[in-house]
C-alpha cells in the first residue's frame, strides 16, 4: 500500500508565458544586472521553489534559512548575494525578480547602496527620469505599538468610510491601512500621522544616516509615510521604485527580525531589494527601446531531394565552425515554404540546393541585401560567404573559453 500523503494546497496560479521577444530583453536586464553586481561584490544564490509547502512569494526569507542553515556566519561578513528567479507575487501571479540581499550588517548605507544598485541599472538602459523612489522608515517592536495606538485613534471618527476588510485591519494591524488600493481610503491615508514622528533615537539615527546617504549619491526620493509592509520582520528602512504613478518596478526593505522569525536566537541584521522585470520591459517596449538583434542570420540553406540534404548536412556544420550564423532548413519538404523560411529569417545570404547542384557542386547563391545571384562552388562556398560578410563580422561567442585548469 501506497503511504497516505498530506495533502498540499496548492493556490491558483497565474502563470506568464515568456516568449523569445520578451526573452531577448530578460537575457539582456540579466547581463546589465549581472555586471553591475560584479562590480559590487554580490554572488549568486538559488533556493527552494517551494517554502513551508507553498510556492515562494519573498526571496529574502529562503536566502536567510540557506544563510542559517549553511553556518554562512563563519565566512567574511557581510555577504552579498544576488538571485534570478521566478516567484509568485501576492496576488498569485508569476512574476520574473531579480534582487539581492545583504546580510550581517546594519548599516544605513548598504541600504543606500541598494538604491544605488537600481538607479545605475535603470539609468544605464535608458530608463532615466521614468520612475520615482518612495522611502519610508518603518518600526521596531515597541514603536510599532505606539504608531498602531495613534492610527487606531485617528481612524475612529473615520470608520464609516472603510471597507469591511479595512475595519478588521484597524483592529489587527492598523499599519496595513496605509497600503489599501481603494481610491478614498488612499486619500484618508495622506492625512494620517508619519511614522517618522514616532521614531526613537536609534531608529531616527538610521533613517537620518539612510536619508544622508542617498543626498550622497545624488539620488532623488520622495517620502511617503504610506509605504509600509506587510511582512513583521521589517524593521527601518523602506523604499520602493515606481512608475507611471502606480506600478511597482521593485522594492527593497530592511529586515533584521526575520532570522528571530526562522528560529534563530538573535537577530541578524540585512537587507534586500528585488525588481520585477516584466515591468521594466514593459517600461522599456513604451519608450520604443529595442536590442540589436545578436542572431541574425548570415546563412539560409535551402535544398530538395535527400541526395541534396547529404550534401547541406556536413556543410551547414562546417560553416557554423567557421563561425558563420548558419540555419538550415532539411526537415521541410516544401520549396516555397523553405523560401517563406529563409524570407522570415533575413538571413543574408540564402543557398540553393536542389539535386542538379547537389551533383555538379555548383550552387545558387542569393544576396538579400544587394539583390544579386551568383553561382559558387561548394568547396570555395564557406570562404566566399566569410569574404562576402567580413570576417570581422562573424560570430566568435565561445561559453567555453570560460574554462581554465590550474
Amino acid at each position: 500500500m501506497f503511504e497516505k500523503r498530506e495533502e498540499i494546497n496548492v493556490p491558483k496560479i497565474i502563470t506568464n508565458d515568456i516568449f523569445p521577444d520578451d526573452h531577448k530583453y530578460l537575457t539582456f536586464l540579466k547581463k546589465v544586472f549581472r555586471h553591475e553586481f560584479r562590480k559590487n561584490w554580490f554572488r549568486r544564490i538559488s533556493t527552494d521553489i517551494i517554502e513551508d509547502w507553498k510556492f515562494r512569494k519573498n526571496a529574502e526569507i529562503g536566502i536567510m534559512s540557506a544563510y542559517l542553515n549553511n553556518e554562512c556566519a563563519s565566512e567574511i561578513q557581510p555577504i552579498y548575494y544576488y538571485y534570478m528567479d521566478h516567484f509568485l507575487n501576492k496576488d498569485d501571479k508569476q512574476t520574473e525578480r531579480i534582487g539581492w540581499e545583504i546580510i550581517w550588517e546594519n548599516d544605513a548605507i548598504l541600504d543606500a547602496i541598494s538604491i544605488y544598485i537600481t538607479c545605475s541599472v535603470l539609468n544605464q538602459i535608458w530608463l532615466k527620469d521614468t520612475f520615482k523612489i518612495k522611502i519610508n522608515s518603518t518600526w521596531i517592536e515597541k514603536e510599532k505599538v505606539k504608531y498602531s495606538e495613534e492610527l487606531q485613534s485617528f481612524y475612529e471618527n473615520k470608520k464609516h468610510m472603510l471597507s469591511e476588510e479595512s475595519l478588521k485591519l484597524l483592529e489587527t494591524n492598523p499599519m496595513l491601512l496605509l497600503a489599501s488600493e481603494d481610491e478614498d481610503e488612499k486619500i484618508i491615508a495622506t492625512q494620517a500621522p508619519s511614522m517618522i514622528k514616532f521614531l526613537k533615537k536609534d531608529s531616527k539615527a538610521h533613517y537620518a544616516k539612510f536619508t544622508e546617504y542617498l543626498d550622497i549619491l545624488d539620488i532623488p526620493y520622495e517620502e511617503d509615510h504610506t509605504l509600509v509592509s506587510d511582512n513583521d520582520y521589517t524593521t527601518n528602512s523602506i523604499w520602493e521604485f515606481e512608475w507611471n504613478n502606480w506600478e511597482k518596478i521593485g522594492w527593497g526593505a530592511r529586515y533584521n527580525k526575520l532570522a528571530t522569525k526562522l528560529w534563530n536566537p538573535k537577530d541578524i541584521p540585512a537587507t534586500g531589494f528585488h525588481t520585477d522585470i516584466f515591468v521594466i520591459i514593459e517600461m522599456l517596449k513604451e519608450r520604443n527601446i529595442s536590442l540589436k538583434n545578436k542572431d541574425e542570420i548570415d546563412l539560409f540553406f535551402v535544398q530538395l531531394w535527400d541526395e541534396a540534404k547529404a550534401v547541406v548536412l556536413p556543410l551547414s556544420l562546417a560553416a557554423r565552425s567557421a563561425w558563420i550564423n548558419t540555419v538550415v532548413s532539411l526537415w521541410t519538404p516544401s520549396m516555397k515554404e523553405q523560401m517563406l523560411k529563409a524570407n522570415r529569417s533575413n538571413a543574408k545570404f540564402v543557398v540553393l540546393v536542389w539535386l542538379m547542384e547537389a551533383r555538379n557542386g555548383i550552387f545558387q547563391v542569393k544576396d538579400t541585401v544587394a539583390w544579386t545571384q551568383e553561382e559558387v562552388k561548394k568547396e570555395e562556398l564557406i570562404e566566399y560567404i566569410i569574404w562576402k560578410i567580413g570576417s570581422d563580422k562573424l560570430d566568435f561567442y565561445i561559453p567555453t573559453s570560460d574554462l581554465i585548469t590550474e
